[in-house]
């Protein structure tokens, strides 16, 4: 993607030419910065049920101006995703800067076992997980990257609770949910994470060469369960605020109370346990 003289967003000679301009004072406050020319994201992307979304969200994706890996996952779905999907691998062919990799469970395993299936297949030098539902923005993918590509991280978590992104106002209930999941995760990681349940997390290649092989929870579990792997690991963990347009269970949200006490005990499990 990054040839010499290219000059598309996040390459050496884009970014060189805004410096020269701005200066790189202003180009580090506006989140300006340069991506290695030979380096690829991938992005795990677990699907069940997402008739309706997952085109649009992978057009998202691929608009995002960075060379990319695909890795969908259909987790058995029932409606008309695997359709949708097979329209998407024979559109897409060989498109060089959005390599797709396909994988479909033959029965429905959950959440956390698509993301073990895409970890497994993911080969860039970053890999971030992201839901097919459309409640999170791919735009924001180099506001989560920059941390790592810098070498200031190696883990970014992408907050919906920092305050400074748009935040669709939903479920009261749930937002309490969430914060106390969160504040019990990290009275046993000794973090000070804003929101340990948030899609969006990144990981440098060598975090999910350690922590991959290791991941057990096929549901919602697995949040928790990454959450206290690197964090006993010490690995350097950044938080960046979001946007997050939430869906209401009308439009298709899964997540329930029973995944909440789920993640409880996920939460104890690993944190007294490897």
């Amino acid at each position: 993607m990054f040839e010499t003289g290219d000059t598309r967003p996040y390459s050496a000679e884009w970014y060189a030419s805004l410096e020269s301009q701005l200066g790189a004072t202003a180009c580090r406050q506006l989140g300006f910065y340069a991506i290695p020319r030979d380096f690829t994201l991938s992005v795990v992307i677990p699907v069940f049920n997402e008739e309706g979304t997952l085109r649009p969200l992978v057009e998202r994706v691929r608009a995002v101006p960075i060379r990319k890996e695909l890795v969908l996952v259909d987790d058995c779905s029932r409606d008309a995703t695997p359709q949708v999907l097979d329209a998407i691998t024979a559109e897409l062919g060989d498109d060089p800067d959005n390599r797709l990799v396909v994988e479909r469970h033959k029965t429905n395993l959950g959440k956390g076992a698509a993301v073990r299936t895409g970890f497994a297949r993911a080969s860039g030098d970053i890999v971030l997980i992201q839901d097919a539902d459309l409640e999170y923005d791919p735009a924001e993918y180099p506001r989560l990257l920059k941390p790592i590509i810098e070498g200031q991280a190696d883990v970014v978590y992408g907050s919906r609770f920092l305050g400074d992104q748009a935040h669709r106002v939903l479920y009261f209930w749930h937002y309490l949910g969430n914060r106390f999941l969160t504040t019990l995760s990290n009275c046993f990681t000794n973090l000070n994470l804003t929101d340990m349940e948030t899609c969006y997390k990144v990981f440098d290649r060598r975090v999910i060469e350690e922590i991959g092989p290791l991941l057990k929870q096929s549901r919602f579990g697995i949040e928790p369960e990454m959450t206290a792997k690197v964090a006993r690991r010490s690995f350097r963990i950044f938080e960046m605020s979001i946007s997050y347009s939430g869906r209401t269970y009308e439009q298709g949200k899964k997540i329930g109370w029973r995944d909440g006490l789920s993640a409880m005990w996920c939460i104890v499990r690993y944190g007294l346990f490897d």
